[in-house]
């Protein structure tokens, strides 16, 4: 069998990557899973049950350096959980997710920063609608370090596993969101924003899910779910009991997560909701750094913030919540204001 009778036997067992009677609507998934296909300790049937279980609506296998596992999830693929077909590029100077490939294609992953070969792997996954996310760009490993420049990625995974400040293993997601904030502002201002994302990095059981990423998607199919996060219609959750609303209003125009609001000269009202955090506290993030800060009431009920700013004060607005321990729990693509 020739390697294209291979790919078109892995898309007829694929089928099609979509859950039927889905609409617009936002999306819980996780992005960065492995399985018994590389070094994860799981079936891709027992990551499927597991994804159910936490309540997500799709996940994306990211074997490292294989395409070994997209023929067999087709009998995952059911209405109430999509599989987006990916990788992880596990290259010598860092690691980042292709998600979108097609059945049976893999990215090549033997070369390092200086060889001058990631542009052209780039293009390949981007050539068949697919989405390139430096992944845990600060993981303290051996070629976990990102190291190349995020020009030419999509998306930022900020967010890896949970997140906890006291472990060094997790300590990197700090140092990750940091970088992303510090660069937001510039970026936005060039016309050319990298979104941010989180994902859990399963291995082991238990972990699928911690964190996941939510979006805003016309419909539950691979297209629109990678086109939602693409535009950084997001926000990243530490597990589903998290819920997150999040807008900017000017009279009776409204923007969004992810979108631009042509504000004027006009006061701007920042609104945001949460559930799930009880004893928390919300921080907005702007070209200023953290603006403004606010408790989340103790009980179980939903916590509203609200706090008034301006495109001349605020090129764009973003949320964090943290919990009690301040541990990260829920985390915002920026809304965008425009004079």
């Amino acid at each position: 069998m020739t390697k294209g009778d291979e790919v078109a036997a892995a898309v007829a067992r694929f089928g099609s990557p979509r859950a039927a009677g889905q609409g617009r609507g936002w999306y819980r998934g996780d992005c960065h899973v492995h399985s018994v296909h590389s070094d994860g300790k799981l079936t891709p049937r027992q990551l499927a049950a597991g994804a159910r279980t936490v309540g997500l609506d799709f996940l994306a296998t990211t074997e490292h350096n294989t395409g070994e596992a997209h023929g067999v999830w087709d009998q995952r693929v059911r209405e109430d959980l999509l599989v987006i077909l990916g990788e992880e590029v596990t290259t010598r100077t860092g690691h980042w997710l292709a998600l979108g490939v097609e059945p049976g294609q893999v990215v090549d992953w033997d070369y390092g920063v200086r060889d001058g070969k990631i542009d052209e792997r780039l293009e390949q996954v981007h050539r068949v609608g697919g989405l390139c996310v430096a992944a845990h760009p600060h993981a303290p490993y051996t070629s976990g370090t990102f190291m190349y420049p995020y020009q030419g990625f999509d998306v930022v995974e900020v967010w890896n596993g949970p997140w906890s400040s006291d472990v060094p293993w997790q300590a990197d997601n700090e140092a990750a969101l940091a970088e992303w904030g510090r660069r937001l502002a510039a970026d936005i201002h060039q016309g050319r924003w990298r979104p941010a994302m989180g994902n859990s990095d399963t291995h082991l059981e238990g972990q699928i899910g911690i964190p996941h990423t939510v979006v805003l998607a016309d419909e539950l199919s691979g297209g629109a779910i990678l086109a939602g996060i693409r535009a950084g219609r997001s926000w990243i959750a530490a597990s589903a009991a998290v819920e997150l609303a999040f807008t900017v209003s000017v009279g009776s125009r409204s923007a969004g997560i992810g979108e631009r609001l042509q504000a004027g000269a006009e006061p701007a009202v920042v609104r945001v909701e949460v559930r799930g955090v009880p004893g928390g506290v919300v921080t907005l993030h702007t070209e200023q750094g953290a603006a403004y800060r606010a408790p989340v009431p103790e009980t179980a009920g939903p916590g509203t913030v609200e706090w008034r700013t301006s495109a001349g004060e605020s090129a764009f607005v973003r949320v964090e919540v943290r919990d009690p321990q301040g541990r990260m729990a829920a985390l915002s693509n920026p809304i965008i204001l425009s004079p």
